[in-house]
């Protein structure tokens, strides 16, 4: 953990007001142009509508230009996603020496703690997390769920099987959207697919000018779930060249797609560059739920996806999760690196 070799840990510089040691500095260019929300307002999906063939178009013109929007009508009701938020901070609220009993072992992302160290050149989050394997039941570490808040098991396991069951249907009605067979996307992850539960926790920041809550970066999941804090905002997603504020609505679900989408779909659908910029004023929390194919499983462009005018962008891949972090790490754009090289220049 990037604590153990940092005199202060971010916990305590944030309640210092300390000016973030150069670890955490982002080079180059990377907060890009101001934010034009006003201008590209975030897609907002009516998930209980999408039978309705009006719904999904707006639901594929979203998936195929932002990548990304807010989902409401979704089942879950303000009352219920406040008491998601508040087990969380409650988690979060606790001494340092509690939570640091769920803290990872070497080389291990599930558990608690911030950016695990790979290079000496890496620029570090401005942020901590409770990451969490939730499906497949059996493939659970329960050592590193907590028992405090006494809730927190039984809130985490029932709002996880709400989105998984939410991002079943997404896929299905995803598929509709392209005149595809229902369970064209779905069948590729497989009936033990994976869901990553990440709890995302943002300190106060002297120098939001120069540190991320999370770096730029796409997700290297199917689907990406991310139930933001009620009140503050932080992310914003690449849309046109322009970082674009994602805004708080109490009751939306963010949805945005990760690579192994873009790739399923051959392209047609983005995945799309995000970060999670810092404040001085105010806390933040997120609960996040990554959906992942079965490890063993082999992904790749949906055969009625490649055509003529479309060729086959990407190839078949296992374990992509794997070839993510290690380009995520390396400074590579992980997709590039799947990408079949005679067809770099097609892709719209």
């Amino acid at each position: 953990m990037a604590s153990n070799l940092l005199v202060k840990s971010i916990e305590e510089m944030s309640m210092d007001g300390d000016e973030p040691p150069s670890e955490y500095l982002v080079k180059g260019n990377s907060f890009g142009s101001k934010d034009s929300s006003t201008l590209i307002p975030i897609p907002i999906i009516d998930v209980s509508l999408l039978p309705s063939e009006s719904e999904l178009e707006k639901l594929r013109s979203a998936l195929s230009s932002a990548g990304c929007f807010q989902a409401i009508g979704h089942g879950m009701s303000n009352s219920y996603l406040d008491k998601v938020r508040e087990v969380a901070k409650h988690f979060f609220a606790l001494s340092v020496e509690e939570k640091q009993k769920y803290a990872p072992v070497v080389n291990e992302s599930e558990g608690y703690g911030n950016d695990r160290i790979v290079s000496e050149k890496q620029v570090l989050d401005w942020s901590y997390r409770l990451t969490l394997r939730v499906f497949p039941k059996e493939k659970r570490r329960l050592s590193l769920w907590p028992e405090n808040p006494s809730d927190f098991s039984e809130t985490l396991e029932e709002f996880s099987a709400k989105v998984k069951s939410m991002m079943d249907y997404l896929l299905r009605s995803m598929a509709r959207s392209l005149n595809l067979e229902e369970g064209s996307f779905l069948d590729l992850f497989g009936k033990q697919c994976l869901l990553q539960a990440r709890i995302n926790f943002y300190p106060r920041c002297s120098r939001p000018d120069l540190v991320l809550g999370v770096k730029p970066h796409t997700d290297r999941s199917g689907i990406t779930v991310l139930l933001q804090d009620r009140e503050v905002e932080g992310l914003q997603v690449m849309i046109d060249d322009k970082w674009i504020n994602v805004p708080t609505i109490p009751d939306a679900l963010v949805v945005n797609l990760g690579d192994q989408m873009q790739i399923m779909s051959n392209g047609i659908f983005k995945s799309p560059l995000h970060r999670v910029v810092t404040n001085t004023e105010k806390l933040r929390m997120s609960v996040a739920m990554f959906n992942e194919p079965e490890l063993d499983n082999e992904i790749g462009p949906v055969e009625g996806l490649i055509n003529e005018t479309r060729p086959r962008l990407y190839r078949n891949v296992k374990n992509y999760g794997e070839i993510n972090y290690r380009s995520y790490q390396e400074g590579k754009i992980a997709l590039e690196t799947v990408k079949i090289a005679n067809n770099c220049d097609r892709e719209k």
